[in-house]
C-alpha cells in the first residue's frame, strides 16, 4: 500500500500551531459589553424609520366599498325575485279564476258595502241619500240619473217586438261600434265646399250686423233636401272604405258564429226541426211540456199513416 500523501502547508502556519500549545497559550480577554445608552443621551445618527405607506388603507377601503355594493346588489336581486314570485302567483290565481266569478264577487261586495253603510247611517239617525249625495257634484248626479234612465229604457226594449224595432237596435249598435267621428276633418271638408260654392256663385256669404256669417243658398243646390242627390257624388277616402269593409266582415263573422252554434245545438237535440228560430223553438218546447201527453198518440198515428 503506498504511503499517504501529506498536505503541503506553509511554514508560518506550522509555527503558529506550535506556539498555540495549551501550556504556553495565554487566555485572550473576552470582549466587554457595550455600555447601555442613557435616556438623556442623544439618539445615534442614522436613517429615520420609514412611515407606513398610505396605499394599504386605501386598498382596504376600496375593498369594503366593493363588498357593500355587492351586498346591496344581492339584496336588490332577492327583493326582485320575491316580487316576481308574488306577481306570478297572483297572475296564475287570476287566470285560474273565471272572470264572471270575479265580477259577481265584486258586485256582491259593493252591494254589501252599500247596505252596511246605509244601516250605519240610519242607525245613527241620519239621512242616507243626503249624506251619499255629498260625494257627488250636480253635474255628476244628473249624468248618473240620465244613464240610469237610459239603462232602464234599454232593458224595457230588450224583448223582441217587431223587425223594424230590431233593425233600429241593430243600427244603433253598429253606430256605437264605429267610434267617434272625425270632426276636424268634417269641418275642413265643409269649409272647402263652402268656398267652392261661393266661388261658383251658387252660395252667397252674408255678414249680419252683429258680425255673424250666414250662407245663403241662391238656387237651392247647396243644402240637402229630400230631393237632393249630392250624397251620390261623395267619394270617401280609402281608410274609411277599409273601416267599413272591416265592420261588415266582423258582422258577417258574428252571424256565421251564431249560426254554427245554433246548428250544433240542434244537432245535440237529435230530434226533428219543428221551429224557424230560437223563440219559436222555446215556444214549441213549452207546448210539448204541457200538451205532449195528450198528443203523443195522435202524432204517432200520423207518422204510421193509420190516422182515420
Amino acid at each position: 500500500m503506498p504511503p499517504a500523501k501529506k498536505r503541503k502547508t506553509s511554514p508560518s502556519t506550522h509555527a503558529e500551531i506550535d506556539d498555540a500549545s495549551p501550556d504556553t497559550q495565554e487566555k485572550m480577554p473576552s470582549p466587554e459589553p457595550a455600555p447601555a445608552a442613557s435616556p438623556d443621551a442623544p439618539a445615534p445618527a442614522g436613517p429615520a424609520p420609514s412611515e407606513p405607506s398610505s396605499s394599504k388603507p386605501s386598498a382596504s377601503s376600496a375593498a369594503q366599498d366593493r363588498l357593500a355594493r355587492f351586498r346591496a346588489l344581492q339584496e336588490r336581486a332577492k327583493k326582485s325575485s320575491t316580487q316576481n314570485l308574488q306577481e306570478a302567483t297572483k297572475e296564475s290565481q287570476r287566470l285560474a279564476t273565471a272572470p264572471g266569478q270575479l265580477t259577481a264577487l265584486g258586485r256582491k261586495h259593493a252591494i254589501a258595502s252599500h247596505k252596511l253603510l246605509k244601516a250605519d247611517i240610519e242607525e245613527a239617525g241620519g239621512d242616507f241619500e243626503r249624506k251619499r249625495a255629498w260625494d257627488w257634484t250636480v253635474e255628476e248626479s244628473e249624468a248618473w240619473d240620465k244613464r240610469m234612465k237610459k239603462k232602464d229604457s234599454h232593458r224595457d226594449n230588450a224583448a223582441f217586438r217587431d223587425y223594424n224595432q230590431e233593425a233600429k237596435k241593430h243600427y244603433k249598435r253598429n253606430l256605437r261600434g264605429m267610434g267617434e267621428p272625425d270632426l276636424e276633418k268634417y269641418t275642413k271638408e265643409k269649409m272647402a265646399m263652402i268656398e267652392k260654392a261661393a266661388a261658383a256663385g251658387t252660395l252667397e256669404i252674408v255678414e249680419t250686423e252683429d258680425g255673424e256669417m250666414i250662407a245663403v243658398d241662391k238656387d237651392g243646390t247647396f243644402f240637402s233636401t229630400a230631393d237632393s242627390m249630392g250624397f251620390a257624388q261623395h267619394k270617401p277616402d280609402k281608410a274609411a272604405i277599409d273601416r267599413l269593409v272591416g265592420d261588415l266582415k266582423k258582422q258577417e263573422e258574428a252571424q256565421l258564429k251564431k249560426r254554427r252554434e245554433r246548428m250544433e245545438r240542434n244537432a245535440d237535440d237529435g230530434g226533428d226541426v219543428t221551429y224557424i228560430n230560437e223563440k219559436n223553438k222555446q215556444f214549441n218546447a213549452k207546448l210539448e211540456r204541457f200538451y205532449n201527453k195528450y198528443t203523443t198518440e195522435i202524432r204517432n198515428s200520423f207518422e204510421r199513416g193509420t190516422m182515420i
